[in-house]
């Protein structure tokens, strides 16, 4: 086999090739002496995935459906190439960032809390009309952020690595932090992002403003993260933790003001058919020799 994917409709489209499934939940072939292709499986970041790749000696790509990539970095030996999955999550994960603004500006969990119990704890919020968000890595997820906030009447600012029209330089971030009400972040995380998010950026933050994390945990300090929240000063939403999954014990599960979703970013029903397009575009971009999509690494 050349061509090793997870998913079974993609398969479908690709049955004119040299071509098998592996989807994670069955053993691996033995033999992966013919792989050119291999498409990681979705679903939880598990080493054990990306450890075949060393046993591949043809192999020449690495297709990845998920926007980040960091988890495979380590596994990657020097000529191969790595496409990840730019497109296919940014419409759920779009949502979730904005559902998990609403819900954090809204106070909807203290709700859902006191009808737990009974109680009827009507009150203020601050809501999300008027304010000001701050995207922080705009790429295609950033970008379908945006597109989901514009109906709500919002002043949006952005940052990415570098600056283009209507996009700040990540250098200039320090003197846009005090103006946002909401910082949602969407950027990869990469040696220059890793910790970003420490003392100094949530220090620059406005009082009561919102951080919302649906990038990667690593981005973010948690450290300082509980620290500005048990102070009672910040707010957050996050999608993703470090560690991950959070251990029970952990403090952020205790932690006031923050609402906490399980890394679900990109898990709707809008996945399977968008990963299925990039699996099959992309095999069949390799097999006819043409230039891959989405590649962040390679020669």
């Amino acid at each position: 086999m050349r061509y090793l994917i997870p998913h079974p409709d993609a398969m479908a489209e690709l049955d004119d090739l040299d071509i098998a499934l592996y989807d994670g939940t069955q053993p691996m072939a033995e033999n992966l002496d013919d792989v050119e292709f291999y498409a990681i499986p979705y679903g939880i970041i598990d080493p054990r995935l990306c450890e075949p790749i060393a046993r591949m000696p043809r192999l020449t790509v690495v297709q990845t459906v998920t926007a980040g990539y960091d988890h495979i970095l380590p596994f990657l030996r020097p000529g191969l190439i790595l496409a990840n999955g730019r497109g296919v999550h940014d419409a759920a994960t779009a949502e979730l960032a904005v559902a998990l603004t609403l819900a954090a500006r809204r106070r909807l969990p203290d709700f859902v809390r006191a009808g737990g119990e009974g109680r009827w704890a009507s009150g203020w919020s601050t809501g999300l009309a008027d304010a000001r968000v701050l995207i922080v890595g705009y790429g295609s997820i950033g970008a379908a952020i945006e597109r989901r906030l514009v109906g709500f009447e919002v002043e949006i600012s952005r940052v990415a690595r570098s600056a283009r029209p209507g996009v700040r330089p990540i250098s200039e971030i320090a003197e846009l932090l005090p103006h946002a009400d909401v910082v949602i972040l969407a950027t990869p995380l990469t040696p220059e992002t890793a910790g970003l998010v420490n003392k100094d950026f949530l220090a620059r933050m406005a009082d009561g403003a919102l951080l919302v994390n649906v990038a990667r945990g690593g981005v973010v300090d948690s450290e300082a993260l509980l620290a500005e929240l048990n102070a009672g000063r910040l707010h957050a939403a996050l999608d993703v933790t470090e560690p991950e999954p959070l251990p029970a014990d952990h403090p952020l599960w205790s932690a006031p003001n923050v609402l906490i979703s399980p890394h679900v970013g990109g898990l709707t029903a809008a996945l399977a058919p968008r990963a299925r397009r990039l699996l099959v575009d992309q095999v069949r971009r390799y097999a006819a020799g043409k230039p891959l999509a989405n590649v962040v690494v390679g020669p």
